[in-house]
């Protein structure tokens, strides 16, 4: 599964329309929806796009904000720690991010093996959408509360 979503997403960082890539459109498009979720459009494609393996989620996200079409390897936290500050991260920004990680859908290996062990697409779905709405509501509320500080 991991395969596959690399070629795609190594097209979306590659493929340019008009002065962006494909990655930085869809990141635009989603950036009002994660702001609401105290995340940026960025984390919240990296996200989906992760869909396949979900360790896949901070290379994409480092890929898209440096704008380099490849994964790149950083062993250097202070590196690290400049690029996702320069890209606008904060504490809440980080704690998001780590809460929607740990509530969100589980990747698609794990819905297959759901699938397979229920025979049934109810449960795979459930499955799927109640840590995502789960998610998404604790890092609305708490980036919500975070704003009213």
């Amino acid at each position: 599964m991991a395969a596959p979503a690399g070629l795609v997403i190594w097209l979306m960082a590659n493929i340019t329309v008009g002065d962006m890539t494909v990655l930085a459109h869809l990141s635009g498009f989603l950036d009002p929806f994660a702001r609401i979720m105290g995340l940026d459009g960025v984390i919240l494609l990296a996200f989906i796009l992760g869909l396949p393996a979900n360790e896949i989620v901070v290379p994409i996200m480092i890929m898209a904000y440096m704008a380099e079409g490849s994964l790149t390897d950083i062993s250097d936290l202070g590196v690290l720690k400049e690029i996702l500050v320069s890209n606008g991260w904060t504490w809440v920004t980080a704690v998001c991010t780590m809460l929607f990680s740990l509530m969100h859908w589980p990747c698609s290996a794990t819905c297959m093996t759901i699938k397979k062990e229920t025979q049934n697409w109810k449960w795979t779905l459930v499955s799927f959408v109640v840590p995502t709405v789960t998610g998404f509501v604790i890092c609305s509320l708490v980036a919500g509360v975070s704003r009213l500080f």
